[in-house]
């Protein structure tokens, strides 16, 4: 049995095709003349909470939320409770029970073998972050004999989940890399081969952007010079060094502007942003209060502005959505308490596309580059080559087909089915994250994931709202 979707358009040749995915349950064909096959989208930027705080998000919760917003792969960052730095967990340090009782050494050794330990399918691919210093407590620099055996290489030593997750990435996300062990950082990352993932920002006082909306509210102010001290910093070293660093969330006119003479120098530099700062500007603090309260903070109109402009040209290397689930409960404690993040990504596409495409700033082509094979780059993956696929399809009389349960390598296939042109209307409550915490409850937006393919099966669908 088979689902079939009719004559729909491959995202970057425009050709019209039949789409054939296997399926155990039905046998369907969906007019699919309006929708869209493209590589799944992939997220080097998430906060799944697990292990530590579940009661926010759990592996289970996040990964359906990733494959609801049309992902098939992300990248899980290392703020877990106990820290994802490789070293061995002690029984009575926070969050080490559940590892022990699964008889793991550590939270890396956790995450890989979740789907086991929990006896589930989880319906998205997914690679981890390794810690920068050891508990992300910007002290010490972690120790790659604790992890890098972890990386992917040795595959005849590991099992099939040690494989399918490795470690591929280096972060203390939350928090910039502090100075005095930066050099030390930098030199992991060299002899590993990881890039750096670094928080482009860092404030000690302050909760929002520094100005009249501040002023407005009586809250400490964020200058917008403390993201920028982060990237020369890091782009001066770099060009010393010679290793990667990937910016996190970039959000200001005077960062883009310093990385785009980093790329223009040839230096190893790449950087992404998030929907949030391509929709909102700091004014969206007198509208939506502390759901609108993350870090970096949301900025000026003019700063907004810049960040679409640094995707226009270019400048943007991807959109990773920064999902950062927390309690309402928890966001509902006031400017100063309340902890900053927004959940991403089940609306990340529609508020991009609504931004970026219907704006006219980029084309849907370029939005996909931005959302998929991009951040694919960035790990290290080849996202799903759909022209190759059809070179080894078979043809009909009228029109070729690609039959997903006949290629070669099926467990390559990682897609997404996308309306482009779909106005639809964001409701978090129907979200599949546990988290409620977003500012774009209501919103309406476009472009919409229909349904997200892993290895050649449907993960996750809403086809048969394609009516």
């Amino acid at each position: 049995m088979a689902v079939t979707f009719k004559d729909i358009r491959v995202w970057d040749t425009g050709e019209r095709i039949d789409l054939v995915v296997p399926d155990d349950t039905r046998d369907v064909t969906f007019d699919a003349s309006r929708l869209t096959v493209a590589p799944g989208l992939e997220d080097p930027h998430v906060h799944f909470r697990d292990p530590g705080q579940t009661y926010k998000e759990s592996m289970v919760s996040g990964c359906r939320a990733a494959a609801s917003g049309g992902y098939t792969n992300v990248l899980i960052m290392p703020n877990t409770v106990p820290a994802m730095d490789g070293c061995t967990v002690e029984p009575g340090e926070p969050g080490a029970n559940e590892l022990i009782a699964a008889g793991c050494d550590n939270v890396i050794d956790y995450l890989q073998h979740y789907e086991r330990i929990h006896d589930v399918t989880l319906p998205v691919r997914y690679e981890l972050c390794v810690c920068a210093t050891k508990g992300r407590a910007g002290a010490v620099p972690s120790d790659p004999s604790d992890w890098v055996w972890y990386m992917p290489g040795r595959d005849d030593e590991k099992d099939a989940e040690q494989i399918a997750h490795p470690v591929t990435a280096m972060s203390d996300d939350g928090s910039a890399v502090p100075t005095p062990v930066l050099r030390d950082v930098f030199r992991n990352v060299k002899d590993t081969g990881l890039y750096l993932i670094e928080h482009c920002e860092h404030h000690d006082t302050g909760a929002v952007n520094e100005g009249p909306v501040s002023e407005q509210l009586g809250v400490p102010g964020i200058p917008e010079d403390t993201e920028l001290a982060i990237v020369q910093r890091d782009i001066d070293l770099v060009r010393e060094k010679g290793v990667h660093v990937h910016f996190q969330h970039v959000s200001t006119a005077i960062s883009f502007d310093a990385i785009r003479r980093a790329k223009a120098e040839g230096l190893p530099v790449t950087c992404e942003t998030a929907p949030h700062y391509l929709a909102l500007n700091d004014e969206a603090l007198l509208e939506y209060g502390t759901l609108a309260k993350m870090n970096p903070p949301l900025r000026s109109e003019r700063d907004r502005q810049a960040t679409i402009a640094a995707i226009a040209d270019g400048t943007v290397d991807m959109i990773a959505t920064d999902h950062a689930p927390h309690t309402l409960d928890e966001k509902r404690l006031g400017f100063l308490e309340a902890p900053n993040g927004i959940i991403g990504l089940e609306c990340a596409f529609g508020v991009c596309h609504k931004v970026l495409v219907d704006g006219g700033y980029i084309s849907d082509t370029r939005l996909i580059e931005l959302m998929s094979l991009n951040p694919a780059s960035l790990m290290g993956r080849h996202a799903t080559d759909i022209a190759g696929l059809l070179n080894t399809s078979s043809r009909c009389a009228t029109q070729r087909t690609l039959d997903l349960g006949t290629t070669e390598h099926p467990e390559s296939n990682d897609l997404v089915i996308l309306g482009l042109d779909d106005e639809w209307t964001v409701h978090a409550d129907e979200f599949a994250s546990n988290a409620r915490n977003t500012p774009f409850d209501g919103w309406d937006v476009t472009g919409r994931p229909y349904a997200t393919i892993i290895g050649s099966r449907i993960v996750f669908s809403r086809i048969d709202a394609i009516g």
